[in-house]
């Protein structure tokens, strides 16, 4: 994909076909096919995410039109998206002590765990993809509340809360937990959308790593 980002193949762009630029004997009828072969495959990269970009767009916009101009409900989805930022694991971790006392360390060394493994991938990816935020590239869009970072994808918000909402429904498997939990955490989602700080994409990819890392971190421990 780096290569497609860099543009597309000419005849003359022998270094790419190996990295340390050796030298095959390759016919310039099979290299130029590889080429075009190359190129299709950029242009139908390209194209794709293209489409997705447009999605993203659209799908933002509508949702952060008017917010702005709705300050009592503005001022709740702040609320909603700081009550991410880190205090609930902590509170997960007392209720568990006071209710599950024979399993709580087990539930934190699980959910250590999977906070680690969350917050590598999402710094590595982070940092990899590299795609800017929504009030950086569409015009008329301003963040209404300060974002962490200056890169978009993936929503480390969400992640963090979708987490906390896969351990809390997995330690505590009652219907009215696991709804108010995850519906707690796809808030906190739409919240980072509604405030400008994310497009609908990087929600999605934030929800899917959480989810990922609480379950790989119970798996580990074997809960």
């Amino acid at each position: 994909m780096e290569s497609c980002r860099m543009g597309r193949f000419s005849d003359d762009s022998r270094a790419y076909l190996h990295p340390f630029h050796i030298e095959f004997p390759v016919s310039q009828h099979l290299f130029s096919n590889l080429i075009k072969t190359k190129n299709k495959d950029c242009d139908m990269a390209l194209n794709w995410m293209e489409q997705v970009q447009g999605w993203d767009d659209r799908l933002f916009t509508r949702v952060f039109s008017g917010a702005e101009r709705k300050r009592a409900r503005r001022k709740f989805f702040y609320a909603l998206s700081r009550s991410a930022d880190g205090p609930w694991f902590v509170l997960l971790t007392f209720v568990w002590l006071f209710l599950k006392p024979a399993e709580a360390w087990l539930l934190v060394e699980a959910g250590a765990l999977a906070f680690t493994l969350e917050l590598s991938l999402y710094y590595l990816i982070k940092k990899n993809i590299g795609r800017p935020r929504p009030f950086q590239r569409i015009k008329g869009v301003r963040f209404l509340i300060a974002p962490p970072d200056e890169f978009s994808f993936p929503s480390g918000h969400t992640a963090a809360a979708f987490l906390v909402a896969t351990l809390a429904a997995v330690s505590f498997p009652f219907p009215l937990i696991t709804v108010a939990v995850l519906g707690w955490a796809g808030l906190v989602g739409f919240s980072r959308i509604y405030l400008g700080v994310h497009y609908p994409t990087d929600v999605l990819a934030g929800m899917v790593l959480g989810i990922a890392s609480a379950s790989l971190g119970l798996w580990i421990v074997g809960i």
